[in-house]
């Protein structure tokens, strides 16, 4: 039994892509990260993100829905899932990839791990998409620790009166991808900088 986990745990932290954003996302920004995630998935890529709502679950759900591989980090311990209402969704994550924790099972969700939280999440990936912020989101955050990381950052633009789009404006602004459709972070990311071994395919030099 143990030779299908051990080759399950290897698939799961294969090529990886963060799909981050607002907690407080519009309609129209899960659907996005939905689409987005479960368009990542269909071309081999595992989704990281943080498990918050909004944005965060969307991406899960996405690649879940794709039957691809997500990876939920958390913000407390494994044994107290945060937010509340999203013990069905770990659930649904650890089904299809995993869900992390740097902390003891049993800490509470506090302010400060969440921050901390998102350099594991954009240090996972190969390169972070953050779909919907504001200018003093989280995952702003994570986009920074991804430059500093030295991974790729990719924004998705939004209306110009929607203040959820107002940091993926910024960071076009400041030079980040603008991307409008998964094609082009696939694209972005590969070829990959060193290839991948598969003991069952050949060598892969693409993240697809």
């Amino acid at each position: 039994h143990q030779q299908p986990l051990l080759l399950r745990f290897w698939s799961v932290f294969s090529l990886r892509a963060a799909v981050v954003g607002a907690r407080h996302a519009t309609k129209a920004g899960q659907r996005i990260a939905h689409a987005f995630a479960e368009g990542l998935a269909h071309a081999g890529l595992t989704i990281v993100s943080g498990l918050a709502r909004g944005i965060d679950a969307a991406a899960h759900r996405g690649a879940i829905n794709a039957g691809g591989r997500t990876i939920a980090v958390l913000g407390s311990g494994l044994r107290n899932i945060y937010p509340h209402e999203h013990h069905q969704l770990v659930e649904d994550v650890v089904s299809h990839g995993a869900a992390v924790s740097e902390l003891p099972p049993s800490t509470p969700p506090h302010a400060a791990a969440f921050p901390r939280r998102n350099r594991i999440v954009s240090g996972l990936s190969l390169g972070t998409i953050v779909i919907q912020a504001s200018q003093r989101s989280g995952a702003l955050i994570t986009a920074r620790l991804a430059g500093e990381q030295g991974r790729d950052v990719f924004a998705i633009p939004g209306p110009i009166e929607c203040r959820m789009s107002a940091g993926c404006h910024s960071l076009i602004r400041d030079g980040v991808t603008l991307v409008t459709c998964v094609d082009q972070i696939l694209d972005e990311l590969g070829p990959l900088y060193k290839k991948a071994i598969c003991t069952s395919r050949p060598e892969i030099h693409h993240p697809a």
